[in-house]
Parts: C-alpha cells; structure tokens; sequence
C-alpha cells in the first residue's frame, strides 16, 4: 500500500495494514473507512497486547509476557482465559481471524506475533513509542495496572534510520520533519539482501556474460517483491566482489546486508544446471540450498522459484497479485535471451566499439522474438546514445530509440525500465519536462527497488527544482546501490544545487574513493572550492579531470573567480575556439558567472538550438545566479518549458 505523509503530523501514531493507532490515545482507526473520525478507543489490556506486537516488530510476544505486562504479580485472575479473551477482542477489532489471519498470528503454545510491516509517523521512530510509553506509564490507569512493575521494559529496536524508501529533509531551522509527493516513511527493520555474482562453473570463459546476466536478472526479479520490506543490492555494488575470495562478514559490513545469496552455473548440452543457497551474515549459517537443472527456455521460471523461496526464508510478506505473478510461466526464446543478455553484457563495458556490439545483440533480440519486451528497451537506450559517439545522426538516433521504447510499452506497459526510457526521451530530446517526470514518477512506483529507476526520478524532481523529493530518491539510491560512484555523485549534486557545499564536497570525495574516474565529482568539487574561496584547492581539483574541454570551462571560471582576468579570458576563448559545437551551454556558464549576461544569453540560444544536454540543469544550476533577475531568464525558462 503507498502511504504519502502530510507535513506538521502529530506525534506517537503508527501505521499497521489498514489500521492506524495513536499511542497516546490509544485510539485505533481504519485508514480505509469512508469516515476518517471513525474511530475506536481500546480498552487498556487490548491496547497494551497490540502495543507489544508492534513493539516487536513481527517477533513472537509470549503469553508469559502479557501476563507480566498486564497484571500484577499479586492480582488474582483466570489469565489463560483473560489472554485469550484480550487477543480476541483485539481481532474483533481489527476484522481478523484466528483460522486466516491477517495481522495476528498464534504460535501453538508459545505467544503471537504482528504479520504485517509497520510505519511510524510523527517523531524519529526511536522516540515515537517512547514518548507514548511515557506518558501511559504515568497516566492513572497505567499506574493502577503497573504498581508492580517499576522497571520499564526494553526499548524497543526500530529501523535503521539509513534505510528509507525515501528519506526525509531536516529542516534545521524549523525543527520539523515535510514530506511531500512521493515520499513514504522508512521501515522498520528493512530486511537487506546481497545476490552475489554467479560464478561460471561451465568451463567456458566466454559464458561470463551468461553468469553477469543471470546475476541481474535475479537481482531484478527479487527488487520487484515487497519493496517496504525487503531491498536488494544493486548489480553495481555486487560486481565489485567478482572472482574474489571476500569474507561474508566483510560483505555484510560493506553493504551493510543481513543475508547474502550466493550462486553458480553450469552448463551440460541444452540444460543449465543453477545452485543457488542463501546465507545468513551474522553467524554464516546456511539457510536454503537448492540445484536446479532445466532447459535454457525455462530460465525465468526458475527465477520466480527462487525468488520465492528467498522471500520465505527471510520472511518477506508477498501480496496475492506477487504470488500470482509469479506463479505464472514466463517462456522465452533461449535465443532471444542469450542475444539479450550479450547486448547488456556489452553495453554495460560502455565503450565506442562495445556500444556498437551491444545494438547488434540487442537488435537480433528483438528479431529472434519480437514480442520481448526488455529486448526492446535495451535497444533503445543503445539507439539514443549512438549519436553521442557519432555513430549514427542524432536525429535518425532519437527515431530509432523513440520507435524502440514505444514497442516495449505496447509490449509490457508495467515495466518499469520502459517507463524510465521513455522519460529519458522526453527529457533530453523533447524538453518534456512535465511528461518525462511523470514517465519516472510511474517507474518508480512499478519498481521501487530499481537504483537506475530512483535515479531518475531524483535528478528529474532536481531538474524542476523539487529538492524535497530529489534528495531522499538521491539517497534511496545509495542505500540500494552503497559501492557505486554514479549514487555518491548524484546524491552530491543535489545537495551542491541545494547550497549545502560542505556535504556535497565529502560525497563527491566518497564517489572518488568507489572510482576516480568520475569526471562530475572533480568537476564539481572544483566549483564548490572556488564557491568557498579556496584557489588553490580548486586549481588542484581541475588537474585531475582529464578531459580539455571540461578543464578549460573550469579554469575560466577559476581563474575568474580569483581575480586572474588574463587567464581567464585566454582559457574561455580556447573553449570557444576548439569546443563551441558541443560545449555551448559550458560557455553560456562561463559568461554568467562573469557578469556577462548578453553573452550567455547569445549562448543559452545557440545550446537550445543544439539540444545540448546541460540544459536540462538552467533552473538549478548557481553559475546562472546573476541571470535570476533579468526577464529574460524567465522567458528561456518557459521556451525549456520549466517553471520559473
């Protein structure tokens, strides 16, 4: 169920399936009744069982417990019966059933456990059932029921506060907690999964894009299960880990994962044999170890069975519509599939020549089995980035990727990474920005879990200045994918626009530590050490970019900044002279960070008539602070079709 959260919430509720309870009412309300005041005051033994099952999060609550936590040592009292009784007033109340429950489960002479995950609104969630415990505690009822117990119980343990589906913006100055649009809160004990890449046992080397196929595929498959509950790895941070020996422990730390998926491959005639076993980190216990071995046809079945059984062993909820799904039989050209997984397999090399082989793979994909729907999505993104290489005109490229991505969405319109293609076209081809966010908007909330999918939404939200929602998508994406450089950079970049440069600054140096070839982290910590009035650190900074045109921008901005007028000029002129047909909307920064706001204004049409991709950034970017004021900024706006 998707949650938005209003701002200025009041504190202590929690929201549980369909209820929502106010822990220092102890009223109790269903979400989904016509009437938002229709609500139920629990009497205070019911209140207390239902505060225990949320207070431990889906572990079982003993009867021993209740016993303890709702009567006295010395009260006289029948309590099996009393027990029983309070747990089946609490179902009445919440329309459940002992024989198919739905949010109480019995364990046969043990206790009860809460089947549903848990959303705490209001305070951060370490002091939101605090605050409530207090004030209950010391209330008369409380203190006529609890003479005998002094000692408060144990605090309960909530989520890791890193882990959010999209994190909150801190306020200082107002000391309160917005949220806004597509936000929803952080979950408690968000379960976090590492598939490791399956090694390639067949004996043939050239299988490794077999193994690195299967390894995201099962990546994909478990990302699109219960995102409020389970997150997976993204294949980036993964692959890090290929063809080493690391300790599980190590990788627990790095990812910061409570359970890792190991796998492997082998190959005999038209079967492929998989063994996959899942692994416990904190004391690398076995959990589940399975082979498979079937016709190369049937591969994505096997992926729902295994996505299956890994979602039981962790004790992830799955809806019927996910069972459904997943219960159904997914055939595919063994073909088709091999040429799919080729075509990704060098796509992701990112090379001139890979890229090349990549829309030869992709595209006998899609004529193998025209009705293959990520097939289709991979060669659109292959035909959109050709003319960047020169391979192909740029506008015979956006044709074919338009044409590509339009025949997956026919094909499939729930898949996610067709919704992000789509706006990717919108965005940088037709300056749609209305149509590309909502394109990522529907991406998102198709697949959650998807790290390329949340980083496109972020930098979409930041494109139209929504901050609030750019940042928490920016950090989601670091939670799903902690080892790759492309979400330290991007969330850095938000918080650069955003004016807070100093944490910018240690998330770009984070992006650097995963890979130092990341051109935007140099680039940018450059413009915040000239921002900071920092010369030399800045000069430093643009040595390590490796690219002239990019340094000569830098170095006239630099240059500028530190009162070097000479230097300045020379370095925008060699960026003007070598770099105009592609660096238009570099120039037009240039000019505006010199004051000089006819110059880039001349400059800002001569990149719009190019379609030059920076100027997806106009609205955010500082360098245009001097233009904020002129009218004509805002009418370069409306021609972008932002909003001023």
């Amino acid at each position: 169920m998707d949650i938005t959260l209003v701002d200025h919430v009041s504190p202590g509720r929690v929201l549980f399936g369909a209820f929502e309870l106010d822990l220092s009412t102890g009223e109790l309300r269903s979400i989904e009744a016509p009437d938002p005041n229709n609500k139920v005051l629990l009497r205070e033994q019911v209140f207390q069982v239902l505060r225990m099952l949320l207070e431990r999060e889906g572990k079982i609550v003993t009867r021993e417990e209740i016993k303890g936590r709702l009567w006295p040592n010395d009260t006289v009292v029948d309590f099996d019966r009393s027990i029983n009784a309070t747990i089946k007033t609490l179902r009445r109340a919440l329309g459940d059933s002992a024989d198919t429950p739905q949010y109480i489960e019995t364990l046969a002479r043990r206790g009860y456990r809460l089947m549903v995950p848990i959303h705490c609104l209001g305070p951060a969630p370490e002091t939101a059932l605090e605050m409530a415990q207090e004030q209950r505690e010391h209330s008369p009822v409380a203190m006529g029921l609890n003479t005998a117990r002094v000692q408060r119980q144990m605090k309960p343990r909530w989520w890791k506060a890193a882990v959010v589906l999209a994190s909150v913006v801190i306020l200082a100055s107002a000391g309160y907690i917005s949220w806004r649009h597509f936000r929803s809160t952080s979950l408690p004990r968000k379960i976090m999964l590492a598939v490791l890449p399956f090694q390639n046992l067949t004996g043939d080397p050239n299988k490794e894009y077999l193994a690195d196929g299967l390894t995201e595929e099962t990546i994909s498959q478990l990302g699109r299960l219960n995102a409020e509950q389970l997150g997976v790895i993204a294949r980036t941070s993964v692959m890090g880990y290929k063809h080493k020996d690391e300790r599980l422990d190590q990788i627990g730390r790095d990812l910061s994962v409570q359970y890792v998926l190991e796998n492997s491959l082998r190959e005999s005639g038209d079967h492929i044999r998989l063994t996959a076993q899942l692994i416990q980190v904190k004391d690398q216990t076995h959990l589940w170890s399975q082979d498979y071995d079937y016709p190369a046809k049937d591969i994505l079945n096997v992926e729902d069975d295994v996505a299956k059984t890994v979602a039981r062993k962790v004790r992830v909820s799955l809806t019927s519509k996910q069972e459904a799904e997943l219960a159904q039989s997914h055939l595919v050209d063994p073909e088709a599939f091999d040429a799919y997984l080729q075509g990704h397999y060098y796509f992701e090399r990112d090379t001139d020549k890979d890229t090349e082989m990549a829309a030869k793979y992709y595209e006998r994909a899609t004529q193998l089995d025209p009705s293959y729907a990520l097939a289709w999505v991979g060669l659109s993104r292959v035909r959109n980035w050709q003319p960047n290489a020169g391979f192909i005109p740029a506008e015979e490229g956006h044709r074919l990727a338009r044409e590509a991505v339009e025949r997956a969405l026919a094909l499939n319109p729930k898949l996610a990474e067709a919704h992000a293609q789509m706006g990717r076209i919108k965005q940088q081809v037709d300056f749609d920005w209305a149509g590309a966010d909502a394109s990522f908007r529907r991406a998102v909330v198709l697949e959650p879990g998807n790290p390329d999918v949340v980083r496109t939404a972020a930098g979409s939200a930041a494109i139209l200045g929504r901050f609030d929602e750019a940042l928490p998508l920016a950090r989601q994406a670091v939670d799903l994918d902690p080892l790759n450089a492309d979400s330290w950079e991007l969330l850095a970049e938000k918080k650069f626009f955003m004016g807070q440069l100093d944490q910018a600054s240690e998330d770009f140096k984070k992006a650097l530590e995963l890979n130092p070839d990341v051109v935007a982290a140099h680039m940018m910590l450059s413009q915040i050490y000239v921002m900071q009035r920092r010369p030399q650190d800045a000069l430093s900074e643009i040595e390590l970019v490796r690219y002239d045109p990019i340094r000569a921008y830098l170095y006239a901005i630099a240059y500028n900044a530190f009162g070097r007028e000479t230097e300045s000029d020379a370095s925008l002129s060699e960026l003007i002279a070598k770099y105009h047909a592609g660096a238009a909307f570099q120039i037009a920064e240039v000019y505006a960070f010199r004051n000089q706001s006819d110059e880039a204004f001349e400059w800002l049409d001569r990149a719009y008539a190019q379609r030059d991709g920076g100027l997806i950034e106009t609205k955010v970017d500082p360098l245009f602070k001097s233009l904020h004021s002129d009218p004509r900024y805002a009418a370069f706006l409306k021609k972008l079709n932002l909003p001023a």
